[in-house]
């Protein structure tokens, strides 16, 4: 490991974050953070932002992204690393991808209203100050009192299986790998222990990997060293790039600090030889499935 930290898996306000960009570059710079990826929710609105103050605060910066998809048995999310995010196909995915996920927020707070929980969609809107996430809707469960805690409000209301639970757009992993790299960018599946786990990922990894897979995230958050090395063992098998990062969004909403789980700085060299590899090659057009009705 080195004597500095590396995240690479990172929130902002461009999606649900608590903190904007520039803020959150400051305080991973405070934390001892020398290489940050920010890899917002369906969007990349933050990135410019991000990487000027990288530039001004001597962080070397991945721009990246996090996309969200579901399987019969709950979510998989994806990262996509070393975007050309610029690109206008790219973007109008991602328009639609968020404009979906605006209106899950407005569905939540339809179905917190419907059980006489005064919350305003106009306040959320104003705590989010960017892109909505349920993380901006249970701030203000807890200003308006319904709850204590940002993690009590996901626990009594928001969480998966509460009152005003919303599905996401349904976009699958083979969708979302297919996605990152139509914009030559290097997907690793995020924080895989939760879903669907290494027997059925073992499964999956053929495919994933044939579509342009390059990593799997195994130095996540309050992952243990027995865990890690499980995943580890399972990037080896696929020849797939270890990384890793705290998945912070703010205080409260995950229990890793920013850098707070070493990562070796081998997955950074290793991500940016893929990177260089990729932009080379020539990305097959991708067109998003519709959006289906939640």
């Amino acid at each position: 490991m080195t004597d500095y930290a590396i995240d690479l898996h990172t929130h902002s306000t461009a999606s649900d974050g608590l903190y904007a960009p520039r803020v959150l570059l400051q305080q991973a710079h405070e934390a001892g953070v020398r290489v940050l990826a920010l890899t917002d929710h369906d969007s990349t609105e933050g990135l410019e932002e991000a990487a000027t103050a990288a530039s001004q605060l001597g962080i070397d910066f991945i721009p990246g992204i996090e996309i969200n998809t579901e399987i019969p048995a709950g979510e998989v999310h994806m990262l996509g690393y070393f975007l050309h995010y610029q690109q206008e196909a790219f973007q109008q995915a991602l328009r639609t991808l968020r404009d979906a996920r605006q209106r899950r927020g407005q569905r939540i707070v339809e179905l917190l209203n419907e059980q006489g929980i005064a919350i305003t969609w106009e306040r959320v809107r104003e705590l989010a100050q960017g892109s909505v996430g349920r993380p901006h809707v249970a701030q203000a469960l807890v200003e308006a009192g319904y709850a204590q805690s940002i993690e009590e409000a996901f626990a009594r209301y928001i969480g998966q299986g509460c009152p005003a639970y919303v599905p996401r757009y349904k976009l699958s992993p083979q969708d979302a790998v297919r996605l990152i790299v139509s914009a030559r960018g290097l997907p690793v599946i995020a924080h895989p222990l939760e879903l669907p786990g290494p027997e059925i990922l073992r499964q999956w990894l053929p495919e994933l990997c044939a579509l342009g897979l390059v990593g799997l995230e195994v130095y996540y958050g309050p992952y243990t060293p027995e865990e890690e090395a499980q995943l580890l063992s399972l990037a080896r098998e696929f020849d797939l790039i270890p990384t890793g990062g705290s998945d912070y969004h703010g205080p409260g909403i995950h229990p890793t600090p920013l850098g707070g789980h070493p990562v070796p700085a081998e997955s950074v060299a290793r991500l940016k030889e893929a990177a260089a590899a990729r932009s080379r090659q020539t990305p097959p057009p991708f067109t998003l499935p519709e959006p289906t009705a939640s």
